[in-house]
Protein backbone atom coordinates (compact mmCIF):
# COMPACT_ATOMS: atom_id res chain seq x y z
CA UNK A 1 0.00 0.00 0.00
CA UNK A 2 1.19 3.62 -0.53
CA UNK A 3 2.84 4.83 2.63
CA UNK A 4 4.02 9.03 2.90
CA UNK A 5 5.89 9.49 6.14
CA UNK A 6 6.99 12.61 7.37
CA UNK A 7 9.66 13.88 9.99
CA UNK A 8 11.11 16.70 10.94
CA UNK A 9 9.42 19.87 12.43
CA UNK A 10 9.39 20.31 15.78
CA UNK A 11 9.46 23.65 17.93
CA UNK A 12 11.54 26.26 15.88
CA UNK A 13 12.41 30.19 17.04
CA UNK A 14 10.64 33.15 15.26
CA UNK A 15 13.32 33.89 12.32
CA UNK A 16 14.67 30.51 12.34
CA UNK A 17 14.75 27.21 9.60
CA UNK A 18 13.46 23.94 9.84
CA UNK A 19 13.32 21.01 6.72
CA UNK A 20 10.30 18.64 6.21
CA UNK A 21 10.87 15.30 4.68
CA UNK A 22 8.54 13.27 3.04
CA UNK A 23 9.57 9.39 2.13
CA UNK A 24 7.05 7.84 -0.15
CA UNK A 25 6.80 3.99 -0.87
CA UNK A 26 4.17 1.66 -2.68
CA UNK A 27 3.94 3.89 -5.80
CA UNK A 28 6.08 5.03 -8.80
CA UNK A 29 7.29 8.13 -7.37
CA UNK A 30 8.23 9.47 -10.47
CA UNK A 31 4.75 9.43 -11.98
CA UNK A 32 3.48 11.37 -8.76
CA UNK A 33 3.57 15.22 -8.69
CA UNK A 34 3.97 15.95 -4.93
CA UNK A 35 2.65 18.78 -2.89
CA UNK A 36 3.07 20.17 0.78
CA UNK A 37 0.02 21.35 2.86
CA UNK A 38 -0.51 22.36 5.93
CA UNK A 39 -3.61 22.83 8.53
CA UNK A 40 -4.47 24.51 11.89
CA UNK A 41 -7.19 24.30 14.21
CA UNK A 42 -10.30 25.75 12.85
CA UNK A 43 -9.06 26.85 9.40
CA UNK A 44 -8.88 24.49 6.02
CA UNK A 45 -6.00 22.75 4.79
CA UNK A 46 -3.98 25.26 2.52
CA UNK A 47 -1.35 24.52 0.03
CA UNK A 48 1.99 25.54 0.61
CA UNK A 49 4.01 24.11 -2.35
CA UNK A 50 4.13 21.89 -5.23
CA UNK A 51 6.85 19.90 -7.44
CA UNK A 52 6.05 18.51 -10.43
CA UNK A 53 6.69 14.61 -11.30
CA UNK A 54 10.47 15.33 -12.85
CA UNK A 55 10.85 18.69 -10.58
CA UNK A 56 10.96 21.08 -13.43
CA UNK A 57 7.36 22.79 -12.20
CA UNK A 58 7.50 24.41 -9.02
CA UNK A 59 4.74 26.46 -7.44
CA UNK A 60 4.49 27.95 -4.28
CA UNK A 61 1.71 29.73 -2.12
CA UNK A 62 2.05 33.68 -2.13
CA UNK A 63 2.48 33.07 2.05
CA UNK A 64 5.80 31.41 1.60
CA UNK A 65 6.92 32.28 -1.58
CA UNK A 66 11.25 33.23 -1.11
CA UNK A 67 11.13 31.55 2.35
CA UNK A 68 10.25 27.79 1.44
CA UNK A 69 12.09 25.59 -0.79
CA UNK A 70 10.39 22.16 -2.08
CA UNK A 71 12.78 19.81 -3.80
CA UNK A 72 12.43 15.41 -4.74
CA UNK A 73 15.06 13.06 -5.25
CA UNK A 74 13.23 10.29 -7.51
CA UNK A 75 16.10 8.11 -6.94
CA UNK A 76 15.20 8.49 -2.87
CA UNK A 77 11.54 8.15 -3.54
CA UNK A 78 12.29 11.83 -1.32
CA UNK A 79 10.11 15.03 -1.14
CA UNK A 80 11.37 17.90 1.06
CA UNK A 81 10.23 21.34 2.44
CA UNK A 82 13.34 23.72 3.41
CA UNK A 83 11.70 26.79 5.60
CA UNK A 84 13.37 29.62 6.36
CA UNK A 85 12.78 32.29 8.26
CA UNK A 86 9.79 30.97 9.90
CA UNK A 87 6.73 33.36 11.37
CA UNK A 88 4.96 32.44 14.16
CA UNK A 89 1.89 32.10 11.38
CA UNK A 90 4.01 29.27 9.82
CA UNK A 91 2.61 26.84 12.96
CA UNK A 92 0.46 24.28 11.40
CA UNK A 93 0.59 20.97 10.84
CA UNK A 94 1.86 20.18 7.85
CA UNK A 95 1.28 17.55 5.22
CA UNK A 96 3.05 15.35 2.32
CA UNK A 97 0.79 14.35 -0.57
CA UNK A 98 1.12 12.68 -3.69
CA UNK A 99 -1.17 12.95 -6.72
CA UNK A 100 -1.30 12.34 -11.03
CA UNK A 101 -3.93 14.90 -12.60
CA UNK A 102 -5.17 18.58 -11.89
CA UNK A 103 -3.13 21.58 -11.03
CA UNK A 104 -0.77 22.14 -8.66
CA UNK A 105 -3.34 22.64 -5.57
CA UNK A 106 -5.94 19.69 -6.17
CA UNK A 107 -5.86 16.20 -7.40
CA UNK A 108 -3.49 14.37 -4.74
CA UNK A 109 -4.66 11.07 -4.14
CA UNK A 110 -2.61 10.00 -1.28
CA UNK A 111 -1.47 11.68 1.95
CA UNK A 112 0.70 11.28 4.84
CA UNK A 113 -0.15 11.29 8.89
CA UNK A 114 1.11 15.16 8.85
CA UNK A 115 4.04 16.85 11.23
CA UNK A 116 3.65 19.63 13.57
CA UNK A 117 5.59 22.70 13.30
CA UNK A 118 5.03 25.25 16.07
CA UNK A 119 6.92 28.32 15.07
CA UNK A 120 7.67 30.67 18.76
CA UNK A 121 7.69 34.30 18.88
Amino acid sequence: QVQLIESGGGLVQAGGSTRLSCAASGLTFNAYKMGWFRQTPGKEREFVAHISRSGTNIYYADSVKDRFTISRDNAKNTVDLQMNSLKPEDTAVYYCAAGILGDFKIGYNYWGQGTEVTVSS
